[in-house]
């Protein structure tokens, strides 16, 4: 815990200067009413309101050479108006708020309503050793800025890291993991399957060597099928199967209805 003390009062502080004696400017005594009634209500839209001034100018102000003493007066009555705030909170959690009730759109009575997540805040960020596992729970400005920058440093490290990392060192990391997998091969495997491992890449080295291709060689299955459709047998077979006949693809003429259907009576010779 600090050992500051917390202000008991406001602190005195020198007007900022104008150059001008204006009937709606920011003269000491409006300064001084406007520091009070944001020590009053915490807010800044507040106390302008209070003193008929914008927050533009309340900004402005602040910005001003000499505007130093007024600017740390307006910091302490901002903490003297979060107090307030967190008086206000801590009342309303422990003694709830009045709401209305209204019945088929007509207000018969009020009851009072209480927010335990309002109470459960309130605990540990007032008392966090007790109710927050010795921290406040929210994350406030400072430690979302804190962890951003944390956030940059890392990556900054880490990519240093990676940039420090050659092309020969990431090719001796792959050598040294596939002899280390070879090395596990050889202890999984029987001595006759290891010698048959080491013959077979004997034998692929020098197929390689001598250029050998599949398709070139008659011993090979493909070989063997890219050669199948010169054998008569299959030729004479591919002759035996039936063509389509000619034009099998159109169909027949569908029957046409007559537009206007003949009306049969009883005098038509067609009634048998």
């Amino acid at each position: 815990m600090s050992d500051t003390k917390p202000a008991t009062h406001l602190p005195d502080f020198t007007p900022v200067p104008r150059q001008r004696d204006r009937s709606n400017g920011w003269k000491p005594h409006v300064q001084r009413a406007f520091i009070e009634a944001l020590a009053d209500t915490g807010s800044v839209a507040s106390a302008c309101r209070a003193v008929n001034r914008s927050t533009h100018g309340a900004y402005s102000l602040r910005r001003q050479p000499g505007a130093e003493e007024f600017a740390a007066a307006w910091e302490a009555a901002l903490d003297f108006g979060m107090k307030r705030i967190e008086d206000v909170a801590m009342d309303r959690a422990l003694n709830g708020v009045e709401v209305p009730v209204y019945s088929y759109g007509q207000l018969v009575g009020t009851r009072i309503s209480y927010s335990d997540c309002l109470l459960m805040f309130m605990l540990r960020n007032r008392a966090p050793e007790r109710f927050g596992e010795g921290r406040a729970k929210a994350m406030n400005a400072i430690g979302k800025m804190d962890l951003k920058r944390k956030k940059k440093e890392w990556r900054a490290e880490w990519e240093a890291e990676q940039a420090r990392v050659t092309p020969a060192q990431v090719r001796a990391s792959i050598e040294r993991k596939v002899q280390d997998t070879l090395a596990q091969m050889e202890r999984n495997h029987s001595p006759r399957a290891w010698a048959a491992w080491q013959e077979y890449k004997r034998i692929r080295a020098e197929d390689a060597a001598n250029g050998y291709r599949a398709q070139d060689d008659p011993d090979h299955p493909h070989y063997a099928k890219r050669t199948a459709p010169d054998d008569p047998a299959a030729r004479r077979a591919e002759d035996s199967i039936p063509l389509p006949p000619p034009h099998w693809q159109k169909r027949p003429p569908e029957p046409q209805q007559e537009e206007t259907p003949r009306t049969r009576t009883l005098k038509d010779d067609g009634w048998d």
